[in-house]
């Protein structure tokens, strides 16, 4: 049995095969996923998982360059921003970039895979850029 905290088999694989500047999104429940984008859906009722508790996880195995958010986080402030910005400001999540949210949703196109988890709060959604550990 693994050691660190990521259990969810899905999820190791995927971050287990990322290359430097791949695209993981991890999305609340009403985040459209594109065709052809891999699903990897957490989701079992509402606000299960938590946006914040999924994102932790996933750092606590994936090496992140950058991050991004759609500009409405900052104007609808659900409770998960103070913990975005710290981890921010941890250097969790290296550089950020914003951009609106029907961009966001153009650049989720991209992904290797999204996330879904049961957070209904606006906006809980991120981008992670991977980077690497050398």
């Amino acid at each position: 049995m693994k050691k660190t905290s990521l259990l969810n088999v899905a999820l190791s694989r995927l971050i287990a095969s990322l290359g430097h500047g791949d695209i993981v999104v991890i999305g609340d429940a009403g985040l459209p996923v594109p065709p052809g984008v891999e699903l990897i859906d957490l989701a079992l009722t509402h606000g299960i998982p938590d946006f914040v508790s999924t994102l932790k996880v996933v750092l606590s195995e994936m090496q992140v360059e950058s991050h991004v958010l759609a500009q409405e986080i900052l104007d609808k402030k659900p409770t998960a921003l103070a913990t975005l910005d710290q981890l921010n400001a941890d250097g969790e999540l290296g550089r950020r970039e914003l951009l609106s949210h029907d961009q966001f949703k153009v650049l989720s196109r991209q992904a290797r895979a999204i996330i879904r988890t049961g957070e209904c709060q606006p906006y809980c959604n991120i981008v992670l850029v991977s980077g690497v550990t050398f």
